[in-house]
């Protein structure tokens, strides 16, 4: 009995694993669907359908872009883990990532329930205000909080997403007493500081760009620690008073623990021939932005980095898991 029970322990595995090669050598078999886990506007969804597009003519089968948004990104998120892992959904993650684990109880393992793919690149983010703000510079803002505590507001896409992380490190690093008010994605709160009803935003420059070239944003400082190559003019808010301060947004792609390593290897392969296109690094630099130029393996190595470091952050800030 014992033989025969090895036998078809033996058996089954071989069958698993001719199943999986097999699965790994017909991918794609049909659409792949790309969840973004934010509502349309922000720079998550604006990267994601970049690389949607040409990816779709890549894999030679549809990839259709699926907006999910809520809760910071985490049910977009729990909603690709839980899915089967043949490489048919997939993720664009965010800084805000690794972030999550510092706000919430997530019902999932950020680092363990994934299958990091390929980063995609990376951007500075911009401090802007609603124009009619009467502040011109990281300084004249940081005096007008001081002189109104708890007056003026700062809008995010949500909890736990880098807008929110990045000003409580502002807020945090200068002293002031700032209003959070949260929203579903990085587009509602543009538009709610462009319409004045809260003041200030920290986002991506992928995302802010043509409104601050148009006028309806006013920037007043970015994230990164060198200036910005699109916006050469506006000094970073680490040179404006606020020495340290880097806040950079970046973009990947994941599938759900468990995806086959050559499923992974053909993602990795196609995503890097789109990203090393001519006309994809000058998009990119068009809007602030860069290509990344990482393995699989650094990836996420990456991640792993970056949830140190936002985990940090949320607790000299105070915040904890909801």
């Amino acid at each position: 009995m014992r033989v025969l029970h090895v036998f078809w322990v033996v058996t089954l595995a071989a069958m698993a694993d001719v199943h999986v090669a097999n699965a790994a050598e017909n991918f794609p078999s049909r659409p792949v669907r790309l969840v973004i886990p934010f509502v349309p506007g922000g720079s998550n969804d604006i990267v994601g359908r970049v690389v949607a597009a040409q990816l779709s003519e890549r894999l030679g089968k549809p990839v259709v872009v699926d907006n999910r948004g809520g809760a910071g990104g985490t049910i977009g998120t729990e909603m690709v883990v839980r899915s089967q892992p043949d490489g048919h959904t997939l993720l664009v993650i965010s800084v805000a990532h690794p972030i999550n684990p510092a706000l919430y109880k997530l019902p999932y393992d950020s680092i363990k329930s994934i299958a990091p793919v390929a980063l995609i690149g990376s951007g500075p983010n911009g401090l802007t205000v609603t124009p009619g703000l009467p502040a011109n510079s990281i300084k004249e803002l940081v005096a007008l909080a001081k002189a109104k505590p708890g007056q003026l507001n700062y809008a995010s896409p949500g909890v736990g997403t880098l807008g929110h992380l990045s000003c409580e490190m502002f807020r945090v690093m200068t002293g002031i007493q700032i209003v959070h008010v949260p929203f579903k994605g990085g587009g509602l709160a543009v538009l709610d500081v462009m319409s004045g009803h809260t003041q200030i935003n920290i986002g991506t420059l992928v995302q802010g760009l043509p409104l601050i070239r148009t006028g309806k944003l006013k920037i007043l400082g970015v994230g990164s620690l060198n200036r910005s190559s699109v916006l050469p003019d506006v000094p970073t808010i680490s040179e404006s008073g606020v020495p340290g301060y880097e806040a950079v947004n970046w973009w990947g792609i994941v599938g759900p623990a468990g995806l086959p390593p050559a499923i992974i290897n053909r993602l990795h392969v196609e995503i890097t021939a789109i990203l090393r296109a001519p006309e994809t690094r000058k998009w990119f630099a068009s809007e602030g932005a860069e290509v990344a130029d990482m393995t699989t393996g650094q990836f996420a190595k990456y991640i792993v980095t970056e949830s140190a470091k936002w985990s940090r952050v949320a607790n000299e800030a105070g915040l904890r898991p909801e």
